[in-house]
């Protein structure tokens, strides 16, 4: 849906009608899935992973590494958060930071600074926030 037109101008009643409830509520309502059901937790595959809801360009998979989180966790995101926003998220009674899709604003997850020497940096993701493309 949001690949055929600007993502931006695609209104809830569609994403909703294109979705499973649990994608809807993690990519257009902030949820969060449960830790340990994601479908990359544990997925070391070499490839590229996009944006589930417009396809944007988000992490490749050699900055992917497992973390013990529950979510997919990444040191860096392509191109210096190329198509990520930042954006300070104070639910739950804590501050965290909340990182989005730049191109749909879809929520992806949060990013932490307790990840690996490299870049200090744990991008904390939702499975389905996710599309993993393999490499050829």
């Amino acid at each position: 849906l949001g690949k055929d037109r600007n993502p931006k101008d695609v209104k809830a009643e569609e994403w909703r009608s294109v979705m499973n409830d649990l994608e809807y509520n993690v990519t257009r309502q902030a949820d969060t899935e449960r830790p340990f059901t994601g479908k990359y937790d544990k997925l070391f595959d070499e490839g590229q992973y996009n944006c589930y809801c417009c396809g944007a360009k988000l992490f490749k998979s050699d900055a992917k590494y497992y973390s013990g989180c529950g979510w997919p966790a990444f040191s860096k995101s392509i191109d210096n958060d190329l198509n990520i926003i930042r954006k300070k998220d104070t639910s739950l009674g804590m501050e965290r930071i909340e990182v989005r899709c730049k191109q749909c604003n879809a929520h992806l997850g949060h990013v932490f600074d307790d990840g690996p020497k490299e870049t200090g940096e744990r991008y904390c993701i939702n499975s389905c926030s996710l599309n993993f493309v393999r490499k050829q």
